[in-house]
C-alpha cells in the first residue's frame, strides 16, 4: 500500500508538472503573438517600460515627498501638510483597486496612459492653486490618479514579455521606478536649494510629459505599423 501511495504521489507530481509545463507554452505562444502584433522586440519593449518607469515616478515623488515641506513654507505647518499626505497615500490604496478593476475591462495599456495624463493634470493643478483647501482637493486627486499606475507595468510585462522571465523583467522596471522616486525627490530638493521656491511642480511635469510620450506611442505605434503594412500590400497589388 505504501509502494501504490509513492507511485500515486510521484504521478500527481508528474501530471503537475506537465500541466504547468502545458500552461507555460500557452502562456508563451500567447506573449509572443501579442508581441508580434505590437511589433516590438522583447528588449526594446523592456526598455521603453524601463524608461516610462523612471519618469512617470520621477513626477510621482515630487508632491508625496515635498508637499509637508511645501506647506510649511505657505505657513499651513508641516503637522497639517501630513495630514494631506496621509490622504494622499490613503487614496492611492483606493485608485490601485479602482485601475484595476478598470483595467480589466480597456487593457493595462489605456488604463496606463490614463492614469498618467490624470496625474499629470494634478501636478498642473499645484502651479495655479495653493490655498489650503485647494491642497487638500488636489492631493486626494493625485493620489487616486496615481495609485493604478505602477501595477500596470506589471500586467503590460505579463501580456506581453516571455512567463518565464517575468519575474526578473517586473523587477527590473520596479528598480527603475523605485530610483525614479529616489531621484524625483533628490532633484526637486536641488531645485528649490537653488530657486528657493517650490514652483518646481512644472519639473515632475516635464517627467511625466515623457513617460505619456512612451506610453501613447506604445498604443498608437501598432496601428500605425499595421495601417503601413496594408498601405504596401495595396500598392504591391496596384490597388489604391
Amino acid at each position: 500500500m505504501s509502494s501504490l501511495r509513492d507511485e500515486m504521489a510521484v504521478a500527481k507530481v508528474i501530471d503537475h508538472h506537465i500541466e504547468a509545463g502545458t500552461g507555460y507554452a500557452a502562456a508563451e505562444a500567447a506573449t509572443e503573438a501579442a508581441r508580434e502584433e505590437l511589433g516590438l522586440s522583447a528588449r526594446r519593449l523592456q526598455g521603453v517600460l524601463v524608461v516610462a518607469g523612471f519618469a512617470c515616478c520621477m513626477a510621482m515623488s515630487m508632491p508625496q515627498l515635498h508637499l509637508v515641506a511645501y506647506c510649511g513654507d505657505l505657513g499651513y505647518g508641516v503637522a497639517v501638510g501630513a495630514q494631506i499626505v496621509s490622504l494622499m497615500l490613503g487614496l492611492g490604496v483606493v485608485g490601485r483597486v479602482g485601475s484595476g478593476v478598470i483595467a480589466e475591462r480597456i487593457g493595462a495599456g489605456p488604463m496606463l496612459l490614463i492614469g498618467s495624463a490624470m496625474q499629470a493634470v494634478a501636478l498642473l493643478l499645484y502651479l495655479f492653486f495653493d490655498s489650503l483647501s485647494s491642497l487638500w482637493v488636489i492631493a486626494g486627486l493625485f493620489g487616486l490618479f496615481q495609485g493604478g499606475i505602477v501595477p500596470m507595468y506589471a500586467v503590460i510585462i505579463r501580456q506581453f514579455l516571455p512567463p518565464r522571465e517575468a519575474g526578473a523583467r517586473i523587477s527590473l522596471v520596479l528598480t527603475a521606478t523605485v530610483l525614479g522616486m529616489a531621484c524625483g525627490g533628490l532633484a526637486a530638493g536641488f531645485i528649490y536649494d537653488a530657486t528657493q521656491s517650490y514652483r518646481l511642480f512644472l519639473h515632475g511635469l516635464l517627467w511625466n510629459l515623457v513617460n505619456l510620450a512612451l506610453i501613447g506611442w506604445l498604443l498608437v505605434w501598432p496601428k500605425w505599423r499595421r495601417r503601413s503594412q496594408t498601405k504596401g500590400l495595396r500598392s504591391a497589388d496596384g490597388r489604391p
